[in-house]
């Protein structure tokens, strides 16, 4: 080894000595939170949302208890774009020090709150929460499998029934929250880690001795002190105008063997794991049946084109140009609208490059489900990026064609498909902002954060 060569590996060495110790990071969103004995847990409300409607809203658009300053949370653009609308709550827990039938707030229902219950329960409309940032969830037993649970997000905002002996429809609210704050124990420091945020609600009509005193007020029907718990609804909280609603909840802490690093398993469980093993079938047999039915046509085609050459008997029948012959004059041949070809191209592979690059941070474990929003805020800023590909891929093939405007053709892909789905979103948030929704860009101040 030469002199020189040795020397450079002489001071590599001498840099990785004295270089100071690095320390491991995390991803953004994902590191653990460690907590203490009687540490405060913030619970955080986020948007309700529903299965047969695609408009969230606010937590606080309906008259819900709230805290005396509501703070809105940094969120990130993908959670802006996904209608997000996460703030603090009136909800205070402390680390494993259960709690029962502790009293947030009363309210005085009017003729515009109950309307609003009713819409909301109508449209089975789900309130969502967040813990530790996990996602609040309600267990619900799996009917074919003996102790095995799916897990439903968020809760219902209440249910409608109807009383024994009544033919007319009540709407009744969940006003009795039961927390299950699951964790990890590490025995040796004696913290805990959040592995599971689980709730039951419950519609309870709340009654209480003497004058109403706020959260001091003893309630006849749950009282911590007598040991007297909620377990079910059977005298359930009806929304009614210039009637008052008492909201309560409880918290429970349990102790898992769950670790951290696998507390989302649960969450990600499909509810039902059957396979559709005929629908999967069904649509094989459909492609391969139009797939052999297109060879066969342009086998049998081609076969007659081939015969029909074989037959010819002259020199100038042969150098006559007919059938699939016709065909190789097309080829190198540009054809008509074909800037817009170019365009459309260009726009391809920009999709393309956007999903690659997607799916291989997704399979290294860069876009977890714990970073809310993380996903489409980084197909937008993919999509922004491969406009480089998109724009050198629609001129190369421009300039393929013998074309000289192909700086033309550059702008033209980079507005033409963005314009088009800008103007369709500009007209679909002018719809939700006048129906008052969270997803709504127009009804939103907060500050956002890059992750």
């Amino acid at each position: 080894m030469a002199p020189s060569a040795w020397a450079v590996a002489l001071a590599a060495l001498c840099i990785v000595a004295l270089a100071p110790p690095a320390a491991g990071f995390y991803l953004p969103g994902v590191a653990p939170n460690d907590f203490e004995k009687k540490d405060p847990l913030p619970v955080k409300v986020n948007k309700l949302t529903s299965i047969k409607t695609q408009l969230p809203y606010s937590y606080y658009s309906l008259p819900f208890c709230k805290p005396d300053t509501i703070v809105d949370s940094a969120e990130n653009l993908g959670e802006v774009l996904r209608g997000d609308r996460i703030e603090n709550s009136p909800y205070t827990f402390e680390m494993r020090e259960p709690q029962m039938c502790q009293i947030v707030c009363k309210i005085s229902v009017g003729e515009k709150e109950a309307k609003l219950l009713k819409e909301k329960i109508e449209d089975e409309y789900r309130v969502n929460m967040i813990l530790d940032n996990l996602p609040l969830v309600v267990p619900i037993q799996r009917v074919d499998q003996e102790g095995a649970y799916f897990y439903q997000h968020g809760f219902h905002v209440g249910a409608k029934g109807k009383y024994s002996g009544s033919k007319d429809e009540k709407y009744f609210i969940h006003n009795h929250l039961s927390f299950t704050v699951k964790y990890h124990r590490d025995e040796q420091r004696d913290i805990s880690r959040i592995v599971a945020f689980e709730v039951k609600p419950y519609s309870v009509k709340h009654e209480y001795e003497g004058q109403w005193n706020d959260k001091k007020t003893r309630l006849t029907t749950c009282d911590p002190h007598a040991q007297r718990i909620i377990t079910s609804s059977e005298s359930p909280q009806e929304v009614e105008v210039g009637k008052d609603i008492i909201f309560t909840y409880d918290v429970d802490f349990k102790e898992s063997d769950i670790k951290w690093a696998s507390r989302w398993d649960s969450y990600l469980l499909m509810t039902d794991d059957q396979i559709h093993w005929f629908s999967i079938v069904n649509s094989l047999m459909i492609v391969l049946f139009l797939s052999g039915m297109v060879a066969m046509i342009m086998l049998r085609t081609l076969y007659r084109d081939i015969s029909k050459y074989n037959q010819l008997e002259t020199q100038e029948e042969a150098q006559e140009e007919t059938g699939w012959k016709l065909v190789h004059g097309d080829v190198f041949r540009p054809p008509s609208n074909s800037d817009w070809l170019c365009v459309y191209v260009g726009t391809g592979v920009q999709f393309f490059g956007m999903l690659l690059v997607t799916m291989v941070f997704a399979v290294l474990g860069f876009l977890s489900p714990s970073n809310r929003g993380g996903l489409m805020t980084a197909m937008l800023l993919l999509w922004v990026f491969m406009g480089l590909l998109a724009g050198y891929s629609s001129s190369r093939l421009y300039k393929l064609f013998k074309g000289s405007e192909w700086k033309n053709i550059a702008l033209r892909t980079a507005f033409t498909f963005p314009g088009s789905v800008f103007a369709i979103f500009f007209f679909l948030n002018a719809l939700i902002w006048g129906q008052k929704s969270s997803a709504s860009l127009a009804s939103r101040n907060l500050p956002l954060k890059i992750q």
